[in-house]
């Protein structure tokens, strides 16, 4: 059993979501969104690493799965996202979580089977492969998202360097690569 926490970072509203993965199956634990409710950058960053180590505290997570910054229109806003996305960050490997990135094309491609899939078709998929019954709010449901693509994709790495394993006469220890090369193609 894995506790996994899905992070989608955002100066306003953090949203993160908690799986338990055993085996293949993904389990709902709780989700919400962190309001950071400043005008102040400072104390917004303040907000985000509290309330993520409150969670982090409360659930004790073992993995976490943070959504890239992608590349904004508006270079103060993307300073921003960046900011927060720092903030959660810290607040993971101060409480020795292991961080996993996938961009949000990559968590939607895994979550909705289609890359540039709308908020809506997120919440979706997310309330049906979770079995939720109440749609989580977006940011919530993006972080839920980031969660499940990552039980996803640590499986498939699992079986594939059991694979790898058995082909080799090595004693070494294989290393699982955390962004391998395919998850990068659009």
């Amino acid at each position: 059993m894995t506790i996994i926490i899905g992070i989608d970072p955002g100066s306003r509203l953090t949203g993160y979501g908690i799986i338990e993965k055993t085996g293949s199956k993904c389990r709902f634990i709780d989700a919400g969104t962190i309001r950071t409710e400043s005008d102040e950058m400072p104390i917004r960053l303040k907000r985000i690493y509290e309330g993520l180590k409150r969670i982090i505290d409360f659930y004790q997570p073992t993995e976490a799965s943070v959504e890239q910054v992608f590349l904004a229109h508006n270079v103060d806003t993307a300073l921003k996202l960046g900011q927060a996305r720092g903030a959660a960050v810290t607040a993971l490997v101060t409480h020795d979580v292991a961080v996993y990135e996938y961009t949000a094309r990559q968590i939607k491609l895994s979550v909705v089977g289609y890359g540039a899939a709308q908020k809506e078709q997120v919440q979706q998929m997310v309330t049906r492969l979770l079995n939720i019954p109440v749609i989580p709010q977006a940011d919530a449901a993006d972080a839920l998202a980031a969660a499940i693509c990552h039980a996803h994709t640590s499986q498939t790495l699992l079986k594939l360097s059991a694979v790898d394993a058995s082909n080799t006469t090595s004693t070494t220890p294989k290393r699982i690569v955390k962004h391998p090369s395919y998850l990068n193609k659009k």
